[in-house]
């Protein structure tokens, strides 16, 4: 394919991803009521917790437009999340093209992968989501107020539900370009220590700056994941290098 190729498979790509996440924030307007429900249950049961009557709890708005704009984050991130099969799949099939007849048939099983893996890393966040709101807001004196504003504590919750998903699926795609012929696996294990790195400063901006926990339990995870990935690569280095030397004994 040409340049001028790529960038229409990449356009096309593109507008099916976005139409995908469109429609699933549709969907995810109509589902608001439960899901605000359980974000917003944490701080309900912190309250429990330290006696104050549920009915009184409360989260501050600081705009007019606050609530508005609390429904449309939402709905756009649990689309995202719905559309996830869609562009995932938009994102592998546009680097088809750079395979193999033969190694096709791996963009299904990186595929199948990758979906499961988002949720998963999704639902991972959503289940540590209660214990580190909690476990955040214990740190607070008892004779304090607690003054929680929404756009704060939604900014915080989204981004480690949406960021755990990213910090799972992000191996394969690794794998996906060494199989390409992009990264060998000894050029992935060889950037371990700016892998770290890199997984370290990602997981410190979508986590708050004082939540140090979260942090880490994004980071481990990903780090396990990454030397996965770099297992799995170097064993497909070897099969291919097995095969060339196979083609050129017979040569």
């Amino acid at each position: 394919m040409s340049l001028g190729e790529h960038l229409i498979e990449l356009r096309k790509r593109l507008m099916r991803a976005a139409l995908s996440i469109v429609l699933g924030a549709i969907g995810g307007w109509f589902l608001y009521d439960p899901v605000w429900a359980a974000l917003y249950d944490p701080i309900v049961r912190i309250a429990a917790a330290r006696g104050i009557d549920t009915a009184e709890v409360n989260l501050n708005y600081g705009t007019i437009t606050g609530g508005f704009e609390q429904h449309l984050q939402i709905a756009l991130v649990v689309g995202l999340v719905i559309s996830s099969p869609v562009w995932l799949y938009q994102i592998f099939a546009f680097l088809v093209p750079g395979l193999t007849r033969k190694e096709k048939r791996y963009t299904f099983g990186f595929f199948f992968s990758a979906v499961p893996l988002f949720f998963g890393g999704c639902a991972t966040g959503w289940f540590i989501l209660p214990h580190i709101v909690e476990l955040m807001a214990s740190f607070i004196p008892a004779e304090s107020t607690s003054l929680f504003d929404a756009r704060t504590y939604l900014d915080f919750v989204l981004k480690l539900v949406i960021a755990a998903g990213i910090a799972f699926v992000l191996p394969v795609f690794l794998v996906l370009l060494n199989f390409v012929g992009v990264l060998s696996g000894r050029a992935i294990l060889a950037g371990w220590r700016w892998a770290i790195l890199a997984i370290t400063i990602f997981t410190a901006i979508v986590t708050p700056a004082a939540d140090v926990i979260s942090m880490f339990l994004l980071a481990i995870p990903m780090i396990l994941l990454y030397f996965i990935a770099v297992g799995i690569a170097l064993l497909h280095d070897r099969r291919v290098a097995k095969r060339q030397a196979a083609f050129v004994g017979e040569g």
